[in-house]
């Protein structure tokens, strides 16, 4: 290859190759989201078309990037882990996070209508991302159970704040005064007593985020079939087997998930 006098600049280059042997976990947040929803006229306390939207998206880098091994996405935000002994992008902090981020914001715009029919899109999102490396699979699977607890409580206090609002007509400052300093027992107790919510019947999507993992799927096409002697070909209904990411609403800080789908932090991966 020829080279030229200008190449030195290369060796300002800073090297952000992740450490070998570890779990790679870029995550992503949606940027000023706060904004975007009420531009956007998003649903509260939870909107489902965005929920499945970014689920969507989450399936798309999936789907890119194969060496992602499990994803967890909640609100406007999304983890993607990659194998332990991934090369891609010869392990570079700044590959892994760019290319999540394009291919999930790319994603956004181009399954928009897909999922907001009637709500066209103002103005394009952005998504901020972050590279962690974790060292074994119990500070992974801490990880995991950190981001969803965080769902569980924001949930909660949405569920609740937005109840408030839009039923007792308290305006947001009143409502965040109101559970200034409550627990989550307290939480529970408004909606049950003012309400008639119980919070452990809230979709299980609300309170526990989205695990997407991959999943051996059968998935059913229309293919016309034509015989030699025959002018016209017959359709038929053509049964193909392939492998998706596949979304779960279910816990992953227990341990029952991880002794089900023990593939995951599978010590080869």
């Amino acid at each position: 290859m020829a080279k030229s006098k200008f190449e030195y600049v290369r060796d300002f280059e800073t090297d952000d190759t992740c450490l070998p042997h570890c779990w790679v976990v870029v995550r992503l947040d949606g940027r000023n989201f706060h904004r975007f929803s009420e531009k956007h006229s998003f649903a509260k306390p939870n909107d489902i078309r965005a929920l499945h939207l970014m689920t969507k998206c989450a399936q798309t880098v999936m789907e890119e990037l194969e060496d992602i091994v499990i994803a967890y996405g909640q609100s406007d935000e999304y983890s993607f882990v990659f194998k332990r002994k991934s090369n891609w992008f010869k392990r570079r902090a700044s590959k892994f996070m760019t290319h999540v981020a394009s291919q999930f914001a790319s994603s956004y715009v181009f399954y928009w209508r897909d999922y907001f029919e009637d709500q066209p899109l103002l103005y394009p999102p952005g998504f901020d991302g972050r590279v962690v490396v974790y060292p074994n699979n119990q500070t992974l699977k801490d990880y995991l159970s950190w981001r969803q607890a965080d769902c569980h409580i924001n949930n909660l206090y949405n569920t609740v704040f937005w109840a408030l609002v839009q039923q007792s007509g308290l305006t947001p400052a009143q409502a965040q005064g109101r559970l200034q300093g409550t627990l989550a027992a307290d939480k529970n107790e408004i909606l049950f007593s003012e309400f008639n919510i119980n919070y452990n019947n809230e979709p299980l999507m609300y309170r526990k985020g989205t695990v997407l993992i991959w999943q051996k799927v059968d998935e059913v096409t229309t293919k016309e079939v034509k015989l030699p002697a025959e002018m016209e070909g017959t359709k038929m209904a053509v049964t193909r087997t392939r492998t998706k990411p596949v979304p779960l609403h279910c816990d992953i800080i227990g341990d029952a998930f991880w002794k089900e789908h023990s593939e995951i932090l599978d010590e080869d991966s």
